[in-house]
């Protein structure tokens, strides 16, 4: 995304992205429809109100809307001059979560209580991650190919964040930030082998975390042979299969899928694709990965056509972003990964995930809104040419 070394003079902002904000608005409303379809049972037997989590998350995606809203005019400079404020605070977030001071559940300290709503600061240390990405490697786009300048500072605040979600313990978010830490440095130019050679460094330990941990173990185990587990580790999976190929072609139609019935574990959170599935069938399942397609596609264009350096590498980290998380939910629920807690972007039930995924959309419609035209950039002088990100290079930016 190299530019000239000055940075871009202010352009007029246009209006955001039309079709991709209306997917996203989709995708919401979709989520809240989803949710109650999913929880509505439970929720009658948990809380004596089959309207729980739907008023709940009714109340989420207002929220969404408005940090929507706030990040689609929000100045982007004023996000960059953020970025350490905000890393700083995600930070201790962890910190106070790995010490304890949050809430436990499934065996995990992940969430802290702010009021009547818990807070994942794991999600909120993904998002600081990119900003800081973003913003230190528009300053040092000249010298990506250099170990102790373009590599070793992003690794270093990258592992940082890893241990603490593996304090919690978190394995699947430090996966989430290593990938997204990885993939905007190989599209900011950094050598690949420094890159492989810290995957090389990172498969051991991988294993070992997993081989140290019985209940990863019992995750890989119900991975491979899910049928042969069914009443144990591989129970969750294989009711979600049952889900999926309950649903047919069509579905059997929306609030009458059966898995919801207390027979599918956390139908209303992380597996809520598999009810998706069952309910709406292949042809909704389709459906709901075009838009998250869509999603991606609008997103990297937004990031292809950025003024600058900061604002295109902030627009395609928050694209991977909200695209590895669908991909990640949507195949643990097709049992093509080991299970991980994570959620379906704006479409899962909870707070946390969908406020901050709307931020990182929000994000994405501000960067459209100054979007420049190639074939226009192409035309003017040019100067000196100098090394390339890969990401520039790809495109045929100047």
């Amino acid at each position: 995304m190299s530019r000239a070394s000055k940075p871009a003079p202010p352009m007029e902002p246009g209006p955001p992205d039309v079709t991709l904000a209306a997917t996203l608005v989709g995708l919401i409303a979709f989520g809240v429809v989803m949710v109650y379809s999913a929880s509505a049972v439970y929720a009658n037997n948990m809380f004596g109100n089959g309207f729980h989590f739907l008023i709940r998350q009714t109340v989420f995606a207002v929220a969404a809307f408005v940090v929507l809203i706030i990040f689609t005019r929000v100045d982007i400079g004023l996000l960059r001059r953020s970025t350490y404020p905000v890393l700083l605070v995600a930070v201790l977030l962890m910190i106070a979560v790995a010490l304890g001071f949050g809430r436990s559940a499934g065996g995990a300290t992940r969430w802290l209580a702010v009021g009547p709503v818990n807070v994942q600061p794991a999600e909120l240390a993904k998002l600081a991650m990119i900003m800081w990405l973003a913003h230190s490697l528009a300053k040092k786009s000249d010298r990506m190919r250099t170990f102790s300048i373009g590599f070793l500072p992003h690794v270093l605040v990258a592992g940082l964040l890893m241990l603490l979600c593996l304090a919690q313990p978190d394995f699947g978010s430090a996966v989430m930030i290593a990938v997204l830490t990885f993939v905007v440095l190989f599209a900011a130019g950094a050598k690949a082998g420094y890159l492989l050679g810290c995957v090389l460094l990172a498969v051991p330990i991988g294993y070992a975390a997993i081989a140290s941990s019985p209940y990863r173990m019992r995750r890989i185990t119900a991975f491979l042979e899910p049928f042969e587990h069914r009443q144990g580790a591989g129970y969750q999976i294989t009711e979600s299969l049952m889900s999926f190929g309950s649903g047919g072609w069509t579905g059997v139609g929306l609030g009458d899928g059966r898995q919801k019935l207390l027979f599918l574990p956390e139908a209303h959170t992380d597996f809520i694709s598999a009810i998706i599935g069952e309910e709406l069938g292949f042809i909704g399942v389709v459906l709901l990965c075009a838009a998250f397609g869509w999603v991606v596609f609008r997103g990297l264009r937004a990031a292809w056509r950025a003024q600058d350096e900061y604002a295109g590498y902030l627009a395609a980290g928050m694209t991977l972003f909200i695209g590895l998380q669908a991909f990640t939910n949507l195949a643990v629920a097709l049992g093509l990964l080991p299970t991980k807690g994570l959620a379906l972007p704006f479409v899962s039930y909870g707070g946390s995930s969908l406020l901050v995924n709307a931020a990182a959309a929000g994000i994405i419609l501000n960067t459209s809104r100054y979007g420049v035209s190639r074939a226009v950039e192409a035309s003017a002088p040019t100067k000196t040419k100098r090394r390339q990100p890969r990401l520039t290079a790809a495109r045929g930016g100047t």
